[in-house]
């Protein structure tokens, strides 16, 4: 059952099991890893697919059969959204807009043209924003239109996914499997995983700062907004009726911009030397997040034990 669902067994939380945790942790060179790309038993693994068991029941409950999403042209989270969501028995819908394409993307495309997702491609955020509206009147059904849902699943009821694995970190801690963290460092794509993290570790009692390493600047993404999408869904739980007094504010994360590159999917020679690095470890990361995430906590000199999540989970 939900470490979610345990801690407010009277809230009502739409919840369907599509991966097993707890996901492992390991010491590595000076840092703790999460390996978060062995969750998920589908088509696709890691954190997207974590969001992906709070989102599916609620796009149910909102008793659609259709889900609009977006992302760029190598999107992770719309493959998960497309294969999991087929899953489901949901018609899948992706707005794709153009990145920085290299071997990565272009075996990302031929993965979401085979996923059985309804695909348009798109020149700029601009342009799929003008799109937007034609795309929810194509594919309503009847009056009802698609479940949208924003870049990376980062709704509040997708952040519940991050929430979950912060308690499922304090458990750990608390087993004796890690020290706690003095840092959790995750990649930062639309919000999502760094926000569930900071409202989760506070609701586990745990007082680590979360470090966000930006990777995206498509749109705003700071402290303030990671934030504001925390203190949102800390807002949908007590909507939902659990007890939640827990308020996040900016200064309660970080969120570092010097490791994004010329913009969203262009590679960095610190990238590609953590990318490097982790193939050594035996870790597959990919070079638009995790990579860059990695450079960042091994150019660190923090205090405290660093946990850094490893949240790309490729599947044959």
């Amino acid at each position: 059952m939900s470490l979610l669902l345990r801690r407010f067994p009277g809230a009502d939380l739409p919840w369907t099991r599509l991966g097993r945790g707890p996901t492992p942790v390991r010491e590595l060179d000076g840092f703790w890893l999460k390996d978060e790309s062995v969750f998920g038993d589908g088509g696709w693994g890691g954190n997207k697919v974590r969001k992906l068991e709070w989102i599916l029941p609620d796009v149910r409950r909102r008793k659609r059969g259709t889900l609009l999403t977006v992302g760029g042209i190598g999107t992770h989270w719309g493959l998960a959204a497309a294969l999991y969501g087929r899953e489901e028995g949901l018609r899948v819908v992706l707005g794709l807009v153009d990145q920085p394409v290299d071997d990565h993307v272009r075996e990302q495309t031929r993965r979401l043209d085979a996923s059985g997702a309804l695909v348009h491609r798109f020149r700029s955020v601009a342009r799929l924003r003008a799109a937007a509206p034609y795309l929810l009147v194509r594919y309503a059904d009847g009056l009802r239109t698609p479940a949208y849902l924003p870049a990376g699943g980062s709704s509040p009821v997708g952040t519940l996914g991050y929430v979950e694995t912060a308690l499922e970190i304090a458990a750990q801690v608390e087993a004796g499997l890690l020290p706690e963290p003095a840092t959790v460092v995750t990649a930062v794509g639309s919000g999502g995983t760094a926000a569930g993290l900071t409202l989760g570790l506070r609701l586990a009692g745990l007082r680590p700062r979360v470090l966000g390493v930006v990777v995206n600047d498509s749109f705003r993404l700071d402290a303030v907004t990671v934030a504001r999408l925390a203190d949102d869904t800390a807002s949908l739980l007590r909507t939902r009726g659990a007890l939640v007094d827990a308020r996040v504010r900016p200064d309660d994360l970080d969120a570092d911009h010097g490791w994004l590159g010329a913009t969203y999917g262009a590679s960095t020679p610190e990238g590609e030397a953590a990318l490097a690095w982790a193939q050594e470890q035996g870790l597959h990361l990919e070079p638009v997040y995790t990579a860059k995430a990695l450079a960042a906590v091994r150019a660190r000199s923090a205090a405290g034990p660093v946990l850094f999540l490893q949240t790309h989970g490729p599947r044959p």
